[in-house]
């Protein structure tokens, strides 16, 4: 049996079995904090306690120095590693000269959960331009649609550096939301 210093008695060993009824205490747990000495102070009110600079402990820094950047450049921060479970849905929009392609994906498991596009076969014979605001509209209706039939009533967008919500952009996103899907 292990052995383990009791406070009421600093000299004396009590064995650990011993700890569960001490002498009409209330009885002990053998939890791990339990190891831990209990110790009672008593402070006079009228006495005044001047702090040990050696005893107080500061606060360590949070983010990484630049020597321990430069030693792991490739590590990830938190919220790159925490993006894709807080805001898991993520819109991806493309341009190109003929068409406007936009889907929505899972970002944790890269499953594809809303495709719209002006080239597919039903838009291409019934919209007479395939890359003006109508079409937009067109698009950012059947995303959100297709997203709402999938449970999806949330999602995010990300733009790419140097890239401004405006013109068929900004009508595409417009449309999703007046469609009850919130952006987070």
């Amino acid at each position: 049996m292990a052995a383990c210093i009791s406070a009421a008695t600093p000299s004396s060993l009590i064995l650990s079995s011993e700890l569960l009824t001490s002498k009409g205490d209330k009885p002990v747990s053998l939890s791990w904090s339990s190891s831990f000495q209990h110790l009672k102070l008593s402070i006079p009110a009228t006495s005044t306690i001047t702090l040990n600079k050696g005893l107080v402990v500061e606060a360590a820094w949070t983010r990484r120095s630049r020597s321990e950047a430069a030693k792991r450049p490739n590590r990830k921060s938190w919220k790159q590693r925490t993006d894709m479970y807080m805001r898991p849905f993520l819109l991806n929009i493309f341009f190109s000269k003929r068409f406007i392609h936009a889907k929505v994906m899972h970002r944790a498991t890269s499953k594809v959960i809303s495709v719209a596009t002006t080239n597919s076969r039903d838009l291409r014979n019934t919209l007479p331009s395939l890359t003006d605001n109508n079409a937009c509209r067109v698009i950012g209706k059947l995303i959100a649609e297709r997203s709402k039939e999938a449970d999806v009533f949330a999602m995010s967008y990300e733009p790419n550096k140097n890239e401004r919500i405006e013109g068929r952009l900004a009508i595409i996103l417009d449309t999703i939301q007046e469609n009850d899907i919130i952006f987070v």
